[in-house]
């Protein structure tokens, strides 16, 4: 393809770079600095809920700008999808652990307040973590857990989306193009169920397609 989508590729580059590098420097780091400088748990929980509560809305612009070009360039590439064979499957596991990172943040943030407000010195956090009691051990084992599930899922997503740059070399469009052309499902006149069927009464093999 000769057209160029650099920005939206930045948009959903610098994103992707921004919440897979700061989750795994809040897990290494903050988190590691936390449990260093903190007296006791209360301490090391209020020091790591201070440092995540400043980074969460750059990590949701993080976020944003990363779902705002995968959408872009999922509507750029949208005939490759459909058309290269191996890029539809490439696509629905990066869109599967996209999603599943995001739910991780998304409860990750969740626990992560309940644990500033336990932790909290302020009387009115107190107050509002009184009426929402929480197990502060339970909560911060959770968490701790959680924060290294977001690193990994979203290594998960670079990974793939270096597949997708490989996918689109020239020769490897070819080669998609050809092998999906060559399918039996193509060369029986579709897709589905009904495609299979076609091939199957026409004697042609049905197993050579690739997810």
């Amino acid at each position: 393809m000769s057209e160029r989508n650099t920005a939206l590729r930045s948009l959903h580059d610098i994103g992707l770079a921004a919440w897979f590098g700061g989750s795994l420097m809040g897990a290494i780091g903050l988190n590691g600095a936390a449990r260093k400088t903190g007296g006791d748990e209360l301490s090391t929980a209020r020091i790591a809920s201070a440092g995540w509560a400043a980074w969460t809305p750059v990590n949701a612009a993080a976020i944003g700008a990363h779902l705002v070009g995968g959408a872009g360039l999922l509507g750029a590439n949208s005939a490759r999808v459909a058309y290269q064979q191996g890029v539809g499957a490439s696509t629905v596991a990066k869109l599967a652990l996209t999603g599943a990172a995001l739910a991780a943040t998304a409860y990750t943030r969740v626990l992560g307040k309940k644990v500033e407000l336990a932790s909290s010195p302020d009387p009115r956090d107190a107050e509002m973590a009184a009426e929402h009691p929480v197990n502060l051990d339970q909560a911060q084992r959770q968490l701790a857990l959680l924060q290294w599930a977001v690193p990994a899922l979203t290594a998960g997503v670079l990974v793939l989306n270096a597949l997708h740059g490989e996918q689109q070399r020239p020769e490897q469009q070819r080669l998609g193009m050809v092998r999906r052309a060559a399918s039996p499902l193509v060369t029986a006149g579709g897709t589905g169920l009904a495609a299979v069927q076609r091939a199957r009464e026409r004697g042609m093999p049905g197993r050579h397609c690739e997810a």
